[in-house]
């Protein structure tokens, strides 16, 4: 097993990531990262992304027809929502389940898993 350096760009990346209270894109990590670390580049954050996800530290939040963003693993292992902002292009957590899915289904069909994300204002663009 190799060991891994902590570097100071893993580390604001990390911390970025721990303190949003949201799933945030790669842009947003890049964004508020360099405010520590000017000279992180793009590049740094998508190879660091993907070795926090390798260490099971980040999870990502797929986004149809758009770039996934990424929450802490220990946020995104419990079941959860997410709402979508469409102003600002913001994803947030939502709390709570609505349930009750499997009456939906056609007869015959199983549900085995959801993932639901609602979407609007958030309350800054409102």
């Amino acid at each position: 097993m190799t060991t891994r350096r902590n570097t100071k760009q893993l580390e604001a990346i990390r911390s970025v990531i721990e303190e949003a209270g949201r799933p945030l894109s790669i842009e947003e990590i890049h964004a508020t990262a360099s405010g520590d670390v000017p000279s992180l580049g793009l590049r740094t954050v998508y190879r660091t992304i993907r070795r926090l996800q390798e260490d099971g530290v980040v999870a990502n939040v797929s986004v149809p027809g758009a770039a996934d963003r990424y929450e802490p693993a220990h946020i995104a292992s419990k079941h959860h929502h997410h709402f979508h902002c469409l102003v600002c292009d913001r994803f947030f957590d939502v709390d709570g389940c609505p349930g009750g899915l499997s009456t939906m289904l056609p007869e015959g069909f199983k549900l085995e898993s959801h993932e639901l994300t609602l979407s609007g204002r958030c309350a800054a663009c409102a």
